[in-house]
């Protein structure tokens, strides 16, 4: 069972609004410098989603972030946890990159990853919490998705998951390769063993820019978003 995790770095959802400055010209909020951004909640249920089916059925998992050389960090973390490989996506024609070109962006780095059966996203990140870019990564590749599970089991080339419902659960079955966008009802991640830390403090993290991905430079970054940021 070979998985492909999407993360992001996002800024410590705990650091106070009060800490944040916005850049008028960028258009981005610049978080508190001696608050260090961290991993988004979903992204790290995704990654424990995907180590799970690791855990009982063997194969590997590969952690992709697109962000600043700063998100080595959390793919470092991701390492700790027990994933096997990471790669950090980093280009300066990513900057200003919406939903759409984000998705597109990851879409390319898994192709560049080769097979595999699952990719997951977390149901949205922590920052923006627009839940798109999973759906989005599922269309690109022309696979079927399932959005905010909360329990995965896979058996026979398919997966059965459960989905979260603003009144309960649905089961749905898919075939093999498919997309997961997991919730928070995954439940908690594991905490990464002092051995795992160690592990992962010697691996090196590849970084891929546009042309390793063979991107399209039009679909990249502000090129490619769709909606434009007016004002922040």
């Amino acid at each position: 069972m070979n998985s492909i995790v999407c993360v992001k770095e996002i800024p410590d959802p705990e650091t106070p609004a009060s800490a944040f400055s916005i850049d008028p010209v960028a258009m981005r909020a610049i978080p508190a410098k001696d608050t260090p951004p961290v991993i988004s909640p979903f992204d790290e249920q995704a990654v424990e989603a995907a180590l799970r089916l690791k855990d009982a059925h063997g194969g590997k998992v590969t952690v992709l972030s697109m962000g600043a050389p700063s998100a080595e960090k959390v793919l470092k973390h991701a390492l700790s946890m027990g994933a096997d490989d990471a790669f950090l996506l980093n280009d300066s024609s990513f900057d200003g990159s919406d939903s759409a070109s984000t998705a597109y962006a990851l879409a390319q780095a898994i192709k560049k990853v080769g097979e595999f059966d699952l990719v997951f996203c977390g149901r949205q990140a922590g920052d923006f919490d627009a839940g798109q870019v999973g759906s989005g990564i599922a269309e690109i590749l022309d696979i079927p998705s399932v959005t905010v599970a909360k329990k995965i089991e896979a058996s026979d080339g398919k997966v059965k998951v459960e989905r979260v419902l603003p009144d309960g659960y649905e089961v749905v079955e898919v075939s093999l390769p498919a997309l997961i966008t997991v919730s928070s009802e995954v439940g908690e991640p594991r905490y990464a063993t002092l051995k795992g830390i160690m592990a992962a403090a010697k691996k090196t993290v590849p970084v891929w820019n546009a042309p390793e991905l063979a991107a399209e430079p039009s679909k990249l970054g502000a090129a490619g978003a769709r909606p434009q940021l007016l004002k922040l």
